[in-house]
């Protein structure tokens, strides 16, 4: 089975994969897409396509800075997609062998842009996470220790859901545990 978790940035997503598998033990298994992106711009060969792109200045110590890139690609929406022209077949290679070598498991796919992709149309589930602006403002902030700007230019980078295409729309107002399910 494959489930696919949507919302935007501080919605929840890897809070309630996370709770998929304690539930639900060693049968779940929780793919964070952000987690493979992360390690993709670590590839050489991406990192040549990036600073082709992006320029010298997105480096730090010879490796990509995730900051420095997404201060770039948050302020357009043009240059974000050409950083998933770049990174997204990597990402799919690395997707497509977990799904493959996990066949007897559910598979939880967590991320932000699953939406427009093809495994968004193969999952079994669909789930979106709808959180109030101000919410997810405050648990990024504290999570990913941003300011409110950087938090700004992410929502930028965001997209817009239509919930008529999710099975299940969680609208999210503080503890996962307490959300409500409209179908």
């Amino acid at each position: 089975m494959l489930i696919s978790i949507c919302g935007k940035s501080g919605s929840g997503k890897s809070t309630l994969s996370n709770e998929l598998v304690k539930t639900y033990g060693k049968k779940v298994i929780h793919v964070d897409v952000d987690k493979i992106a992360h390690n993709i711009l670590k590839s050489e060969e991406v990192k040549g396509e990036l600073v082709k792109k992006f320029g010298n200045n997105i480096l730090n110590n010879n490796l990509i800075d995730r900051k420095k890139l997404g201060k770039i690609v948050f302020n357009s929406n043009v240059k974000m997609s050409l950083l998933s022209d770049i990174t997204w077949d990597f990402m799919q290679k690395e997707i497509d062998k977990i799904i493959e070598s996990n066949k007897n498991k559910i598979i939880v796919l967590d991320y932000i842009l699953i939406y427009k992709t093809e495994y968004f149309y193969k999952s079994d589930i669909k789930i979106l996470l709808d959180v109030p602006y101000e919410i997810r403002r405050d648990r990024c902030m504290l999570r990913d220790k941003i300011s409110e700007d950087e938090f700004i230019l992410r929502e930028k980078a965001s997209i817009d859901y239509n919930e008529n295409d999710f099975d299940f729309v969680l609208k999210n107002s503080e503890d996962l545990r307490k959300v409500k399910i409209y179908e």
